[in-house]
């Protein structure tokens, strides 16, 4: 069955499973989104979505790591994955004419991976070397190790990757019992975008998809409780001294998603006329860099503002970071500035939509977090309409929540 919408179609195969479909000329983007992610896992095996993500590509029954492996790549093509905190994405990129290679291996490696000890083995090691090297990054462990303060006591509250411990003692049953679970019609969604129609990739997908019918489970995530705002430090003697500020707040349904996405865009978005560069890199040199970011789960979120700085700046830096929230928080934008600042935003989804691959994979994540597909338009839109006192009642909720902080230095 076919529903039609405008530029895109949903395909829903006999079993329930949904793809999001578009017609595209040339390279074909084609993947599978899942409702599972870290804060899925249970207790006791923290790191399995991730370590389940790396050995997807480690055998099947009709092929082993090496034929997965060169599949795609010896026509050009690509096969990758990723986990975050509540999805993962296995995703392919296909030369023109090579869509139903694609598809065969997307379900070869989604509905029949064994998960051989052997190289389970072998992987453990990969993924506890990725372990260690974001360990020696103190930029990208700050992030890890904040969340799990601010989400302490929480099925959030750990790393994706897991740790080197809870990583040995992962098996492939463990892996198996994952799939099995997560891995389901119900739970999890198609997106392809290639130069074909609806009606002959709904045979390609039945083919290769259609057999998928055991039982899964949808998860049930609880809203993390509130922990109390925390200040910490933790000095290792380093030079550079790396700072994570941020609160907890609402999650991707909620309306004002939109003012928060403004708001984190005009703080530190990734132009230089971003009010944290300008205030504490042109104006007073203390950071090489600065920026701000808003991660929205299914019931809750974060937004975060990130620099690093020698160790002397770093009150001086967060002085200002508070002082730029409070300040938007108790006097909306000047209209003209607001227009302003507004364009710049619509301008950067503009150019957002013109990269392909995540234009497509934008199409399978909107379909498995909204049940619709949320476009470009749409989001614009709902920027236009946005008033100064909507951004400044979400800075208001930012500064009546209070920042924590965690500095590693």
């Amino acid at each position: 069955m076919s529903t039609t919408e405008p530029n895109y179609e949903i395909i829903t195969l006999s079993n329930g499973l949904r793809c999001v479909f578009r017609r595209g000329r040339g390279v074909a983007y084609c993947g599978v989104a899942v409702n599972a992610g870290s804060r899925d896992e249970d207790r006791d095996n923290h790191g399995l979505a991730h370590f389940v993500e790396h050995t997807l590509f480690k055998g099947t029954s009709r092929r082993r790591s090496w034929q997965i492996a060169s599949r795609m790549e010896r026509v050009g093509g690509e096969l990758n994955a990723y986990t975050t905190k509540e999805e993962t994405m296995v995703y392919t990129v296909a030369p023109h004419g090579y869509l139903p290679r694609a598809i065969d291996l997307l379900a070869d490696v989604v509905c029949d991976s064994v998960f051989p000890d052997t190289e389970l083995e072998k992987e453990r090691e990969v993924v506890i070397d990725e372990i260690n090297s974001y360990l020696d990054s103190p930029a990208d462990a700050v992030y890890d190790e904040f969340e799990d303060l601010l989400y302490a006591g929480s099925t959030l509250g750990h790393n994706i990757l897991g740790d080197a411990e809870s990583v040995r003692r992962l098996t492939g049953e463990d892996c198996r019992r994952f799939v099995r679970r997560y891995y389901t019609p119900a739970n999890m969604v198609m997106y392809c975008v290639a130069d074909t129609t609806a009606g002959i990739l709904e045979k390609l997908l039945e083919r290769n998809f259609g057999h998928m019918h055991f039982d899964g489970h949808t998860p049930v995530r609880d809203v993390p409780a509130s922990v109390s705002r925390f200040g910490i430090v933790r000095d290792n003697g380093r030079h550079q001294a790396h700072t994570l500020m941020g609160c907890t707040l609402f999650g991707r349904h909620d309306p004002r998603r939109h003012a928060l996405l403004l708001l984190n865009n005009y703080i530190g978005g990734p132009c230089m006329n971003s009010r944290l560069n300008l205030e504490l890199r042109e104006r007073r040199g203390y950071v090489y860099a600065a920026d701000s970011s808003v991660a929205l789960m299914s019931n809750c979120g974060t937004f975060q503002v990130y620099y690093g700085c020698d160790r002397e700046h770093v009150g001086a830096c967060a002085r200002i970071v508070n002082n730029i929230i409070a300040g938007l928080a108790e006097n909306p934008m000047k209209p003209r500035v607001f227009e302003q600042v507004k364009r710049q935003y619509l301008g950067q989804l503009e150019v957002s939509a013109s990269h392909a691959e995540s234009r497509a994979m934008a199409l399978g994540k909107s379909l498995l977090y909204y049940g619709r597909v949320v476009g470009v338009d749409e989001a614009a839109d709902a920027i236009k309409v946005l008033r100064p006192e909507d951004v400044c009642d979400v800075a208001g909720l930012i500064a009546s929540a209070g920042l924590s902080s965690l500095t590693l230095a």
